[in-house]
């Protein structure tokens, strides 16, 4: 069970998790042991709420396929039980950031007396600029 907040959870069948050998370099190691792991999950077949799939469908990831399948590659680490938890982990991060929901921005003007200051100042250093000139003999 992947727990994403107090009504809304992910049962482990609908996330699919294969070994694979990780990249790069490692030694002997790499070469013989599948630590990384593939995350897979399916958002339109999931049991989470519509909203969910929808924001999820929304985000411009390139994790999201066109189908609607999340992949997720982990290899961060040397053990397979870290870098499932690493792609859980990391799944669960994008859905909860899918989720949230942006504030809206209300523009805003300077007040009056504030622009009133600000053209004084523009004024102001005019005046003192005007004095830098040559000297009239």
């Amino acid at each position: 069970m992947l727990k994403l907040s107090n009504t809304v959870e992910i049962a482990d069948w609908e996330i699919e998790i294969t070994q694979i050998r990780a990249q790069g370099n490692g030694g002997q190691n790499v070469n013989k042991v599948a630590s990384a792991v593939h995350l897979r999950f399916d958002i339109q077949n999931s049991a989470l709420p519509s909203f969910y799939k929808a924001r999820l469908m929304a985000l411009q990831d390139q994790r999201i396929s066109k189908e609607g399948v999340v992949v997720i590659k982990a290899q961060s680490f040397r053990t397979l039980e870290l870098n499932k938890e690493d792609a859980l982990e990391r799944l669960k991060e994008m859905i909860q950031e899918a989720v949230k929901v942006q504030k809206v921005r209300r523009a805003t003007r300077p007040s009056k007396s504030a622009r009133r200051k600000r053209v004084d100042r523009k004024t102001q250093k005019g005046k003192t600029k005007a004095l830098r000139g040559k000297v009239q003999v």
